[in-house]
């Protein structure tokens, strides 16, 4: 897949010329954001023809990014590890307590 709007570095997609993931943007996209509301979050991107050649290269090799983000997705999620409550139960204690003094006592909880 080639574009002049997307690069392919480091095992990912990114925004040709920038640090951008090209995750970043679908994701938006995907969420409903306008291009121009991508380009107010994303500054680095510069100018529209970036957010549109980014949306435009998306939308032709949808089935392989799609592909790819559910990969990268697993991945991340295999990666995580084992629960911070097992490898430093001290500093969970500490976060649970100044969770609990916070008014969240669950950590998925929304803070009043």
């Amino acid at each position: 897949m080639h574009s002049e709007y997307i690069e392919q570095r480091n095992g990912g997609y990114y925004v040709a010329g920038t640090r951008v993931s090209l995750d970043s943007v679908v994701c938006a996209f995907n969420r409903g954001d306008s291009p121009e509301r991508i380009l107010e979050r994303y500054q680095l991107l510069g100018k529209p023809a970036r957010v549109y050649g980014a949306i435009a290269f998306y939308l032709d090799h949808k089935a392989e990014i799609d592909a790819y983000l559910e990969a990268s997705k697993r991945d991340f999620e295999a990666s995580e590890g084992p629960p911070l409550s097992e490898t430093n139960p001290a500093l969970w204690e500490r976060l649970q307590r100044a969770r609990t003094e916070a008014g969240a006592s669950d950590p998925g909880e929304p803070r009043p």
